[in-house]
């Protein structure tokens, strides 16, 4: 629901530009049905922006295998995916590094580039398996991209998800609010006379101090749900309709594409680096 909502409607430049999916679910000796990588590349086969990993390589069980690169960039996925990007570059105390730069240190060392007790600077070492593992996977794997001379893309934007109670409570049909709307004559006022406003990662929020003797009004919104309540400008509260700030979340996520674009070049500097190994 969540990766339809920020793609659909009619509107482009409301939807997003790309999708990442951090994925980790293809986990130890499993495969493309029993990993259920059957059921994302369902849901994604008709999906009319690019989508890809973002984050993927389970490292429960030990060793990391990465069997799903076969699948991301094999005949059952690489017409849809638009490929992955391994978590993570470097070792760090959650283990899915797959190179160090030196030897751990005591987690309150400082200096000589260590950093919460691992080293950042100097020479990359691979971490065994796992590197190689990937490497010897990586080698097997011929994808072929598209010219853009051949690129004519047919697909158009799924529905939105229909409010469902429980399991998707917002209205992806309502209207995006414009800067400076007035989305409910009982918080007008607040807006009016200088309310504040502020978003943050996959949630939005607005606030304002209305005019009267205590009067306040907010509105919050986020993927689980919406919920408004509104304070006239004589201090008497009032119900605020919650539709226009049940979408503001597409509006906010809409608006940090340039934040999902450079979380990937993060990931496509790890990738490069990895190559250059």
């Amino acid at each position: 629901m969540l990766q339809n909502y920020l793609a659909c409607g009619s509107n482009a430049s409301e939807a997003l530009d790309f999708y990442g999916l951090n994925a980790y679910e293809w986990c130890g000796a499993t495969n493309y049905e029993g990993s259920g990588y059957q059921f994302l590349q369902q849901n994604a086969s008709d999906y009319n922006i690019p989508i890809f990993f973002s984050e993927t390589g389970c490292n429960t069980p030990k060793p990391r295998t990465f069997d799903d690169q076969a699948a991301i960039f094999g005949d059952q996925m690489a017409d849809t995916w638009s490929g992955a990007i391994i978590y993570e570059w470097i070792e760090e105390a959650n283990d899915y590094g797959l190179i160090s730069y030196g030897p751990t240190a005591a987690a309150t060392a400082t200096g000589n580039g260590v950093i919460d007790g691992y080293t950042r600077q100097g020479t990359p070492t691979p971490i065994s398996p796992d590197f190689d593992n990937l490497s010897k996977h990586w080698a097997t794997l011929s994808p072929s991209g598209v010219k853009e001379s051949a690129y004519s893309p047919s697909l158009t934007p799924p529905a939105c998800p229909s409010y469902t109670s429980g399991a998707w409570e917002v209205n992806g049909n309502a209207a995006l609010p414009t800067l400076g709307q007035e989305f409910n004559a009982a918080v007008s006022s607040s807006f009016a006379s200088g309310g504040s406003g502020s978003a943050t990662g996959g949630q939005s929020s607005a606030t304002g101090t209305g005019s009267g003797s205590s009067g306040s009004g907010s509105q919050s919104s986020d993927a689980g749900g919406s919920s408004a309540s509104g304070g006239s400008s004589g201090g008497s509260a009032g119900a605020a309709s919650s539709s226009a700030g049940a979408v503001a979340l597409r509006g906010v996520l809409s608006s940090n594409t340039f934040g999902f674009a450079v979380m990937g070049w993060v990931g496509v500097c790890s990738f490069i680096g990895m190559l250059v190994l």
